[in-house]
């Protein structure tokens, strides 16, 4: 928690002590970034997707204010942004950079009701931001997180999840699913969440991996998710879905077509890249539906197999890989010990998600580095995680670590 006392430090830098006051006030919280396993660009199709929540995340820092100002920062941003509430009147500003993801938050739940009057929010994580592990999510849920615990609102996961996901749409302007918000708000240790988009039933899946660990690997090639191709994709699923629905209404969303229906279904989408779109939101939902069903069998070489032909699908059907994640991939399903590999995340950039044999993990790292070096001239990160809990608040374990509190 080295890295965690340091924040602190470097918050009580940005929110001094005043007068006779003390710190007494100041509440902490966590919430994890999160790894799409398999299911991607699918939850906002309708889709089954299997993410889990990860050890790797966002610790949120606040002070409650009685005057009005909230005032934000982070250790991964010099600028330091101060608006002037109430949070329903906040606005979208490009400017605030980052500190437009908890004004969003604010700015929802002052709608729903949930409004402070002020405060300090310094944000601190180490997570790679833009690299496709929802450093944004992470972000918005701690915020919501927080305020829910600071007003005893208790908002339930799901309502966190539903409540950020609309900050993130309609305060931020990029139109996602459902997903991010989800994972992190509803992760639990040892397990992924198999989530139904469309309904938001989901459960917890143990995670048998037994003999093998998970290993993200970072292009360090950054994303720029809102300005990306995303917004783009999900039009054309609109666009391919109203062709469908010209001929059978009954279908909601595409991720309803199943898989083994696919040839029936594809000559309803004349245009060519309408119907590439399609064929992998179809197609993807059934390799979920079949990794649940290996991983809750350990069949971890059936797992590994699918894990590898979503990657293909997303880099030909979808379109959303780039030379960076693809020579990132390939350099993983060539290297020693990987049972599978593939991006994770919007894509344009970010990081791949590996199932790598436990005893093999150097060595995997090792080839991987020289090979993506070698095609790219870039070299990446490794980040060999565990699978952890959903936001919460950590306000005493963050104290029993800081003995300046």
């Amino acid at each position: 928690m080295t890295d965690v006392r340091q924040a602190y430090a470097a918050f009580l830098r940005f929110s001094p002590v005043a007068g006779e006051a003390t710190n007494d006030s100041v509440r902490v919280f966590f919430a994890p970034g999160r790894v799409n396993l398999i299911g991607e660009h699918i939850d906002y199709n309708g889709g089954r997707v299997f993410p889990a929540a990860l050890t790797l995340g966002t610790w949120l820092f606040v002070r409650p204010r009685t005057d009005g100002v909230f005032r934000f920062a982070s250790s991964s941003f010099a600028k330091t942004v101060e608006v002037h509430g109430p949070p329903q009147a906040f606005t979208y500003r490009p400017e605030d950079d980052f500190a437009n993801y908890p004004k969003g938050v604010l700015w929802v739940l002052a709608e729903r009701g949930l409004a402070l009057s002020g405060g300090d929010f310094y944000f601190h994580g180490n997570l790679p931001y833009g690299a496709g592990l929802s450093s944004s999510a992470s972000v918005e849920v701690a915020t919501a997180v927080a305020v829910s615990r600071i007003l005893q609102a208790d908002l339930s996961a799901v309502e966190i999840a539903q409540l950020t996901q609309r900050a993130e749409n309609q305060f931020v302007g990029v139109n996602c699913g459902i997903m991010d918000q989800f994972a992190v708000a509803a992760g639990a240790a040892d397990a992924a969440i198999a989530l139904n988009c469309a309904t938001l039933d989901f459960e917890l899946v143990p995670a048998r991996m037994s003999g093998c660990r998970l290993v993200i690997t970072n292009t360090n090639q950054r994303r720029g998710l809102a300005d990306s191709k995303y917004n783009e994709r999900r039009s054309e699923c609109e666009q391919a879905l109203a062709q469908v629905q010209a001929v059978h209404p009954e279908i909601r969303h595409l991720a309803d077509i199943p898989a083994e229906r696919w040839q029936e279904f594809a000559p309803l989408i004349p245009d060519a890249t309408l119907k590439r779109r399609a064929r992998h939101v179809v197609t993807e939902n059934g390799r979920v539906n079949a990794a649940i069903a290996a991983l809750r069998a350990g069949k971890l070489q059936e797992f590994g197999r699918l894990l590898n032909e979503s990657h293909q699908s997303l880099r030909d059907d979808y379109e959303v890989t780039g030379f960076a994640l693809d020579a990132l991939a390939e350099a993983a399903w060539s290297a020693p010990g990987c049972l599978g590999s593939r991006m994770t995340g919007a894509g344009f950039g970010g990081c791949t998600v590996s199932l790598v044999q436990e005893d093999q993990v150097s060595a995997f790292q090792a080839h991987v580095q020289a090979h993506y070096q070698q095609a790219t001239g870039i070299a990446p990160s490794f980040y060999v995680t565990d699978i952890g809990p959903g936001a919460r608040e950590v306000t005493e374990e963050v104290k029993a670590e800081c003995p300046s509190w």
